[in-house]
């Protein structure tokens, strides 16, 4: 255990200065076995580490090229004596374990020569769909498609004009003939438009059956692709079932499980191998006492750009998230926070459950544990079989008005689709802020595409390449000065939606009021309110069992 604790003093350290120790986020998470929540703190002195230790690794220039996560534990040993303890994610350079760092969660040996005769079948697969992906024939499939497709559009124009022609000329035989001579000019006219159709049919005949072996070949592979898709996610799942029987974690009640034994569902491919898990589990198999925990990423930018160099992270939400509160346990247990927010159930069958959400609560938990009392929570504690219970949709924490939740799995997936389709109709009502110089469209339609920035989550931007299409519906009902009262029917439902098409320029550049994300900078000094003046006011959708029209409405509180 030695070689992996360095004392603080290699860090320039002589003790844990409570000074230089401040609190700047949370790893919380709540035991599946006991239900109590425990709490881990990141600190700015286990930051402060971590940057040394990252620094470090730039300096001797073992960086990997795609970037990493580094963990670091600040723990007491048995001797009473603060030690450091350092990990990486996954594999570093190809390796699992490297000197002065903490091993992987053991369990992994175990099926190491089924893992590489995995990753070998994995290999050859992957090999195989990347040929059958750039297929030449696709590209000659698609350049012969174009050129025939050009064909059928050059002889369709040619025959719009003989058409036009024939037109004119039918005018002018009905003014000229009349009779027999009439109708058989006429019926001569009609052949030749038959036989143009007869001309397009034969042609579009004639290109089908020359593309037809290339499109044999293209569907020959394509059947080839869904096969090795599925055999790859076949052989995956099995791997990481097997990893996941064998992976043992230990946490500081001395409680050792199966990783598989945490989650009814499954855990995705990689659980446990993250930095922090590894550190946790380490410091509990040695008794040692967990003080603070930090995570920096080191290297290029994440793929999908949500990780970015030198950056702090908290536990992942696939992988870390749902084990963390079992590694945590045996720690002391923070006592439980209160709110003296309610809400009121407005309707309730064997179905679904309608509920009145007041503004400050939370419609599902949060991830951390001064965010755990939401809408959904209480209801779970309050119903038999509460864990069946699904939030259908979502309102900000801000944001008052009507919330779904249904009470069966069946009821879930139904109205999710309903929503996913766009047959649920949502009404919003809000008062927004504009200049009295500024009049407001009566009328008018919102579409933006918005994007989540990972580096200042929550808040949202307007973003024309990342962004996703948002569209809002509004009508102007009221004005009174500066304050604009408007109905927003949202046709998409993206985070922050209405809040941002209001206060947007390209939007109504209007702020709804209360806002502090996308409002005016000081609310004191703008006579800003103290809530979020929006509200979920009208919902009408089918009734997930009975198929009947259900319409609820909540008058606007403001």
């Amino acid at each position: 255990m030695v070689e992996y604790c360095q004392p603080l003093s290699d860090f320039g350290v002589d003790a844990v200065v409570e000074t230089i120790a401040e609190v700047s986020a949370w790893y919380e998470g709540r035991c599946p076995h006991t239900g109590q929540w425990h709490r881990l703190p990141r600190t700015t002195l286990a930051e402060a580490i971590a940057r040394q230790v990252l620094q470090h690794i730039e300096a001797v220039g073992n960086l990997p090229l795609d970037g990493k996560m580094y963990g670091v534990l600040l723990a007491k040993m048995p001797t009473g004596e603060v030690a450091v303890l350092k990990a990486f994610s996954g594999l570093w350079w190809g390796r699992d374990t490297h000197p002065g760092w903490v091993p992987p969660i053991p369990g992994r040996d175990q099926v190491a020569l089924q893992e590489l005769q995995t990753l070998s079948a994995l290999e050859q697969i992957k090999t195989e769909i990347l040929h059958l992906q750039q297929l030449p024939s696709r590209d000659r499939y698609l350049q012969q498609q174009a050129e025939l497709q050009a064909q059928r559009a050059s002889l369709a124009a040619q025959h719009r004009q003989t058409k036009r022609d024939r037109q004119c000329q039918r005018e002018h035989l009905a003014a000229t003939l009349a009779g027999t001579a009439l109708a058989d000019a006429l019926a001569d006219l009609d052949r030749q438009s038959q036989q143009e159709g007869i001309a397009r049919r034969r042609l579009k005949q004639t290109q089908d059956a020359a593309l037809a072996p290339l499109k044999a070949e293209i569907d020959r592979a394509d059947a080839r692709l869904r096969l090795l898709k599925q055999r790859r996610k076949h052989l995956s799942r099995q791997l990481q079932d097997q990893m996941h029987r064998v992976y043992q974690l230990t946490n500081f009640a001395g409680e050792s499980v199966a990783l598989q034994q945490l989650s009814a569902n499954g855990l995705p491919t990689g659980t446990g191998d993250c930095a922090a898990p590894k550190l946790l589990h380490f410091a509990a198999r040695h008794g040692l006492v967990p003080l603070a925990i930090a995570e920096i990423w080191g290297g290029p930018p994440s793929r999908l750009g949500d990780r970015q160099p030198g950056q702090f992270y908290g536990p992942c939400a696939d992988r870390c998230q749902p084990i963390l509160g079992f590694l945590l346990s045996g720690l002391p247990t923070p006592a439980p926070i209160a709110s003296p927010l309610a809400f009121s159930i407005r309707y309730e069958d064997e179905a679904l459950i309608a509920v009145e959400k007041p503004p400050g609560l939370l419609t599902v938990p949060g991830r951390t544990r001064d965010r755990q009392d939401s809408i959904l929570s209480r209801l779970q504690a309050q119903y038999p079989n509460g864990d069946r219970l699904r939030a259908v949709h979502r309102l900000d924490q801000a944001t008052s008005g009507i919330v779904l939740v249904a009470r069966t799995l069946d009821s879930y997936r139904i109205l999710s689709q309903q929503f996913a389709a766009r047959q649920v109709h949502k009404r919003y009502e809000a008062i927004v802020v504009r200049g009295e110089r500024d009049r407001l469209p009566t009328t008018g339609t919102i579409d933006l595409p918005l994007w989540g920035d990972p580096t200042q989550r929550p808040r949202q931007q307007v973003h024309w390449h990342r962004g996703k299409p948002s569209l809002t519906q509004y009508r102007l009902l009221s004005t009174t000065g500066t304050r604009h009262r408007v109905e927003f029917r949202p046709i998409t439902g993206r985070t922050h939606q209405l809040r941002l098409h209001a206060a947007h320029p390209q939007g109504l550049n209007a702020p709804i009021l209360g806002d502090a994300l996308y409002g005016p900078p000081f609310p004191a000094a703008s006579g800003w309110s103290d809530r979020l003046h929006l509200h979920a006011g009208e919902l009408r959708f089918l009734h997930p069992l009975t198929q009947t029209p259900i319409h609820f409405t909540s008058p606007v509180p403001f």
